[in-house]
């Protein structure tokens, strides 16, 4: 278990994603939203949850066979696409529960974005990843 991940900015940042879009979803739910609100914001927590898990435990450095940070880069940046639609739930505002459920989903926007810059910073692609890299 890596316990100084949940303090690091990337710890910080998923954990901040997966507790807002807890609250999208708790929203989203109690207001009898449209279903597609809901389940983007259910799936948010749970794909959150699924990578923050995966650092915590040292599993990315275990399963190898798939890049992880680049995984992760590519899920901030669709989720932030994806969460672009909580945008008609802010302008349609047909409760209040919608209508926070849609701040909170622009907020969890903003945090994938931050998410994915942080991530794209540790990627480098000229760099050695494993021990078969020849040495310069």
């Amino acid at each position: 278990v890596d316990s100084g991940f949940p303090r690091s900015p990337r710890g910080f940042i998923k954990l901040a994603r997966a507790l807002v879009a807890a609250v999208a979803f708790v929203c989203f739910a109690a207001s009898s939203s449209p279903g597609a609100y809901t389940s983007l914001a259910g799936m948010e927590v749970a794909i959150t949850g699924l990578f923050f898990l995966l650092y915590l435990l040292k599993l990315d450095q275990r399963l190898s066979w798939l890049f992880w940070p680049l995984a992760d880069v590519f899920n901030s940046v669709i989720a932030a696409l994806f969460l672009l639609v909580c945008l008609f739930a802010v302008v349609v505002k047909t409760n209040k529960g919608t209508l926070a459920g849609g701040v909170c989903g622009l907020v969890l926007l903003v945090l994938c974005v931050v998410d994915a810059v942080l991530l794209s910073r540790k990627i480098s692609i000229d760099g050695p990843r494993g021990t078969n890299t020849p040495a310069k």
